[in-house]
């Protein structure tokens, strides 16, 4: 199974691309796709598009996993990075209906068996269930190969993290 992570953002949407099969995770690739901060949001939106349906059309993911946005106070911010998550929703709606999202909570949860995990013990526990010699950066990235693993341990019950 191909897994496309994905971490919402508006200044950089974090990505990871993971194959599982046999109980084991290949990275075949993670990053961010960034816009400009003083670009129009219609640009900046339209770039997150074309970079997601590039993903696709090189990596063709059976699913994929989104972090679900968590705002503690910072309205103005929350409106433009649920603007961003809304532009890669359509990128990936127009290519499966396989869509699932996780909270950060699970997401800390699947990764370090604990739900309140700093970012350093999420960031060595994704290096070393990939085997990696270095941890993925930066950490938007790291975060969205987080998400493909969470999904990728969540297969028996998938169909409860179906964005409906």
């Amino acid at each position: 199974m191909r897994i496309l992570g994905i971490d919402p953002g508006l200044a950089l949407m974090g990505y990871g691309v993971i194959d599982y099969t046999g109980g084991k995770y290949t990275l075949l690739t993670s990053g961010v796709i960034s816009t400009m901060a003083h670009s129009p949001m219609p640009q900046r939106l339209r770039s997150i598009y074309t970079g997601l349906s590039q993903l696709f059309d090189i990596y063709q993911p059976d699913d994929v996993a989104f972090e679900e946005l968590f705002f503690n106070q910072n309205v103005t911010t929350a409106i433009a990075v649920a603007q961003a998550r809304g532009a890669a929703l359509v990128a990936c709606a127009q290519r499966t209906e396989n869509l699932y999202e996780y909270t950060p909570l699970q997401i800390k949860q699947a990764i370090t068996g604990w739900g309140r995990a700093e970012k350093q013990q999420m960031q060595s526990m994704v290096k070393l269930l990939l085997k990696l010699d270095a941890p993925i950066k930066p950490d938007d990235a790291a975060d969205a190969v987080a998400v493909a693993i969470t999904h990728a341990n969540c297969q028996h019950a998938k169909e409860d993290f179906k964005i409906k």
